[in-house]
């Protein structure tokens, strides 16, 4: 009977285990670390590729998102200069490069993307190179011709933007305890941050002077520094020093004469009133006072000057001042009236005598 039981129960495991394995799928065989292993290798090249300074990209805006993209003519030609970088796919190492986007795009590492603007602005000759919007495009196909890519992962920090967020409450805090700096401190501080102004106005000056003179000279715009006031940029762009190539049509002559004679008039009329060596000197004075106020303050000068201004009470002092006070009034004697008559003066003095 026992036998039997067991040979039984032998049987039912069998029967389930084959019904479970009628419903299992033969390719998920493969183990669950090795699926996320050869799916991690698309991210990392995915990384490689966005951290690579080859790769040109600019940032843009999807759907009310900051996305970082590049073209596809790009991508093709970055693969062609550095095929080193497929070794990390290891199996799918020998894919061409339209196969390869094709597959980060059906990963969801990349998403196709199309300019928002399709048509020619009045006064330039072609669209532009980098748009500043784009929109989500239809077809998830990778191709080169005026195509753009945009990364979906987010990338990951370097260790200095985590150090430096941890940096900015130090500063605020040191910013709100200023007025009590040593004086040494405070003068290192207020240079500093004033020659960092008179760079920047400096700066922005000077670019503006050199637009306008070779807008009103040669007809082209000269920008240099043209990303200083990009309000989406990196880091790299907004220092760049070398000026975009102008795209826009020549400008009309008459205008250019226009603005010549403006700018003309204008240093004319700024020249006319310029103010004079007195009222620059009692400006001077003034923000010197103020700066002065700023810098020689101090919370032992604060704390002292309150106390002064506190009144200190001594009842000894007072009854003095009041005994001096008296005698002083009884011993003044009040003069008569200046314009009294002189015969009831004569009658007053009579009447005293007898």
């Amino acid at each position: 009977m026992k036998k039997s039981g067991a040979a039984e129960k032998r049987k039912a495991r069998r029967s389930s285990a084959s019904v479970q394995n009628v419903g299992r799928d033969p390719s998920s065989d493969t183990p669950p670390r090795k699926q996320a292993a050869k799916q991690d290798v698309y991210q990392l090249f995915a990384e490689k590729v966005r951290d690579h300074k080859d790769l040109k990209s600019r940032w843009a805006v999807l759907q009310e998102t900051r996305v970082e993209y590049f073209r596809g003519k790009d991508f093709v030609s970055f693969m062609k200069n550095h095929p080193e970088l497929k070794e990390i796919l290891e199996s799918d190492r020998d894919l061409e490069t339209e196969d390869i986007g094709n597959n980060l795009l059906q990963k969801n590492l990349l998403v196709r993307c199309d300019r928002v603007v399709k048509t020619v602005r009045p006064g330039k000759k072609k669209l532009s190179t980098w748009p500043a919007h784009l929109e989500i495009f239809p077809e998830r196909v990778f191709s080169e011709n005026d195509a753009f890519f945009a990364w979906t992962f987010v990338k990951r920090r370097p260790l200095w933007q985590t150090l430096l967020s941890f940096f900015w409450p130090i500063l605020t805090l040191a910013i709100c305890l200023f007025p009590v700096y040593p004086h040494r401190c405070k003068l290192l501080i207020l240079y500093s941050c004033a020659g960092l102004l008179l760079l920047i106005l400096s700066l922005l000056l000077l670019r503006a002077a050199i637009f306008g003179a070779a807008w009103i000279v040669l007809g082209k715009r000269i920008w240099f520094f043209p990303n200083i006031l990009a309000e989406e940029a990196t880091l790299r762009e907004l220092f760049r020093f070398l000026p975009k190539k102008d795209e826009e049509e020549r400008p009309k002559w008459t205008a250019r004469l226009f603005y010549a004679i403006v700018a003309v008039l204008v240093i004319l009329l700024l020249r006319h009133h310029a103010p004079d060596e007195a009222a620059r000197a009692r400006y001077q004075k003034r923000m010197s006072n103020i700066i002065d106020d700023v810098l020689e303050w101090s919370p032992s000068l604060a704390l002292s000057g309150m106390m002064e201004k506190q009144p200190v009470v001594n009842a000894t002092e007072d009854n003095n001042k009041f005994s001096n006070e008296s005698k002083v009034n009884s011993e003044t004697v009040t003069p008569p009236d200046e314009t009294e008559n002189p015969d009831e003066t004569d009658q007053h003095q009579t009447n005293n005598t007898i």
